[in-house]
């Protein structure tokens, strides 16, 4: 199997590029859209600000390769959120492979912003790897609002979607690499699929 990890010069990418090392794939780092059109697999990771992350993006040629890549995709973090719509941060058009938009957190008597650490999930689908009570890390200011395409939720305030899926577009706001084994299982579900 091929698997891309795309590398826009930010972001978590090395602590996923391990995960995955982990469970007996290595991946190819790269920016290259014929790579990465090539590829089995491709997880966009992402910790930053999304109208930066769009930015490169599109200064690579990587816009239309991930809105067509017609196999298992998965966004984590800023990456998921860059599957959506558009996200209120720097007001950024993102790819629009999923409905919906990405809002800052209100933070709130007992509520943070960021969310930063642990939070139990409720899983809709067990075919993500994921199960209820799982406890996942977070690390976001920013959140997709819940729909149609949310499989997992944690609460923050809000529903926070902590796994969204749409055909073959899988996402995670939560960090799977960081998430112990709950993560580990989401990571191997999707290498599987």
């Amino acid at each position: 199997m091929i698997l891309a990890l795309v590398d826009l010069g930010y972001g978590n990418i090395g602590s996923i590029r391990i995960a995955c090392e982990r469970l007996g794939v290595t991946p190819a780092l790269t920016a290259d859209p014929a790579e990465i059109a090539a590829a089995d697999r491709v997880i966009l990771p992402g910790v930053g600000a999304a109208g930066y992350a769009m930015a490169r993006i599109e200064e690579n040629g990587l816009g239309d390769v991930l809105r067509t890549f017609p196999r298992p995709l998965l966004g984590i973090c800023l990456g998921m959120q860059l599957l959506f719509e558009r996200s209120e941060e720097e007001d950024a058009v993102c790819l629009g492979l999923i409905e919906g938009a990405v809002r800052r957190l209100d933070p709130a008597p007992g509520v943070t912003v960021p969310h930063m650490g642990w939070s139990r999930l409720a899983v809709g689908d067990p075919a993500c790897g994921l199960a209820d009570g799982d406890y996942v890390y977070f690390a976001h200011s920013y959140a997709c609002d819940d729909g149609a395409a949310t499989i997992a939720r944690a609460d923050h305030g809000r529903a926070i979607p902590a796994a969204v899926r749409k055909g073959n577009v899988l996402g995670a706001q939560f960090h799977p690499e960081r998430s112990g084994e709950a993560g580990a299982r989401f990571l191997k579900a999707f290498l599987e699929s």
